[in-house]
């Protein structure tokens, strides 16, 4: 099956993202190690209310909630606004049409035009 241009340059990109995603995960990974190897264990700080404060993958799940949500919504709207073009472009290939068949409809023709 063959592909379009438009889903090679996708497929493209995401490998892209992908590898350069493994990258930045093994370059921080490697950095983590070697911190922790060298530094000394310190004892954990006391933050005031951090009981009260979101866990990390809480903030990581809401914000792609968030995301998944919103690009939802743009996507109906993006629907919702080629609908109403595609209207829009039918009359006027309707009307075009008509001027291009020479029924003058929808406009002055040369025929009815008022004699000087």
């Amino acid at each position: 099956m063959a592909t379009s241009p438009i889903k090679d340059v996708q497929d493209e990109i995401l490998s892209t993202v992908r590898k350069s995603q493994e990258t930045v995960l093994e370059a921080v990974r490697t950095w983590v190690d070697t911190v922790q190897s060298v530094a000394p264990k310190l004892p954990a700080p006391s933050i005031p209310f951090a009981a009260y404060l979101p866990k990390p993958e809480e903030v990581v799940a809401s914000a792609y909630d968030f995301a998944e949500a919103l690009l939802a919504r743009q996507q109906k709207f993006a629907e919702a606004l080629l609908a109403s073009q595609r209207k829009f472009a039918e009359e006027g290939v309707k009307a075009a049409s008509g001027l291009l068949a020479g029924n003058g409809k929808g406009a002055a023709s040369p025929e009815s035009s008022p004699a000087e």
